[in-house]
């Protein structure tokens, strides 16, 4: 204990010294030379399943899983699958932004069980996903990070050009599923709700996959949308229900150029009253616009990411006459596109 007091005084002073030896703003950073060793080569994605539990209001047990990701670190997601050796269609399911580890991703499946079964039932494996958090803004300025020469060490370490954002975690868990013996590697699919759907667009510009669903899909940095000062609110909330005004405040140069890079199936999902109706049409519509592969559908409901039809506090399962309708929708499309 006494060592690692001492610890703690030393970093903490270090910590507050830092400011004086800072360099000026004329010093030259440094960056890896070209001449040294080869770029380490990525590791065989790879998961472990750390346990198979019942889960709680749920026919069919999970595998609690972590997965490595592009800089070897490992994120969270569950895997549930119907009995017999496959090949399986798989259908990924993310909510919002990455937080709280296996944590959201318990709860998550927990409140989506009986939904889960239903999907199950019809032949899918279907995996609760979570990531690393969002860094705001990042996505704009940052291209996929590539594996450097290591000219420092004299080893072959691995060393990245940049950071890992969280729409890569999906990418990595998606090439996880891929490799696992009762999977169909050609016919993944991924849903996604709010953030979740903004990241399998991301996803889709730099990776190809059976096809996505994107419910009221928050593509703001997607779609390069202004979320500055200057951007409407209303009580601190953006404010683009209005595609018009959304189109007026999007970089359509930038927006078009990831779209082009897509070539997975897309389903979008809106919503007629949400402060985002108007970037998930505009989405929709440059899509269209590019040629791509895109659907769209949306519908007029009081609860946010409406697809997800979560058990009631009871336990029962109540889907309304939408939400069945929307299970329809998206079920079909996925038996489309990723039962061959």
């Amino acid at each position: 204990m006494r060592v690692h007091y001492q610890g703690v005084l030393w970093v903490m002073g270090a910590i507050l010294a830092a400011p004086l030896f800072l360099p000026s703003k004329s010093a030259v950073v440094q960056a890896q030379l070209s001449t040294g060793k080869p770029p380490a080569e990525a590791i065989s994605s790879h998961g472990y399943v750390v346990s198979r539990s019942q889960i709680t209001g749920a026919k069919v047990p999970g595998d609690y899983t972590f997965v490595l990701t592009r800089d070897e670190i490992y994120v969270p997601i569950l895997v549930r699958k119907p009995e017999g050796k496959g090949p399986f269609p798989v259908i990924t399911m993310g909510w919002g932004e990455g937080r709280e580890g296996m944590k959201k991703v318990e709860d998550l499946s927990e409140r989506l069980t009986q939904m889960q079964d239903r999907m199950i039932a019809r032949g899918y494996v279907v995996a609760t996903v979570n990531y690393r958090n969002e860094i705001p803004y990042a996505y704009e300025s940052s291209k996929p990070p590539q594996n450097l020469p290591d000219s420092i060490s004299g080893e072959r370490r691995m060393l990245k050009s940049g950071p890992t954002l969280d729409h890569e975690d999906l990418i990595a868990v998606i090439r996880y599923l891929q490799t696992l013996p009762y999977v169909d590697k050609n016919a993944v699919g991924a849903m996604g709700v709010s953030h979740s759907g903004e990241m399998i667009m991301k996803a889709a510009s730099e990776f190809t996959f059976g096809a996505g669903v994107c419910i009221e899909p928050a593509d703001h940095e997607f779609l390069s949308v202004n979320t500055g000062p200057t951007a409407p609110r209303k009580d601190n909330e953006i404010q683009y229900n209005d595609i018009e005004v959304a189109r007026k405040n999007a970089n359509k140069t930038a927006a078009m150029e990831r779209i082009e890079r897509i070539h997975t199936p897309i389903l979008i999902f809106g919503r007629e009253t949400d402060h985002q109706q108007g970037i998930f049409k505009l989405t929709y519509e440059w899509m269209k616009e590019a040629g791509k592969d895109v659907q769209w559908a949306s519908f007029d409901h009081p609860v946010h990411g409406y697809v997800f039809i979560f058990n009631q506090p009871d336990g029962s399962y109540k889907p309304d006459a939408i939400q069945e309708k929307t299970f329809d929708i998206f079920m079909e499309y996925f038996d489309k596109h990723l039962k061959h």
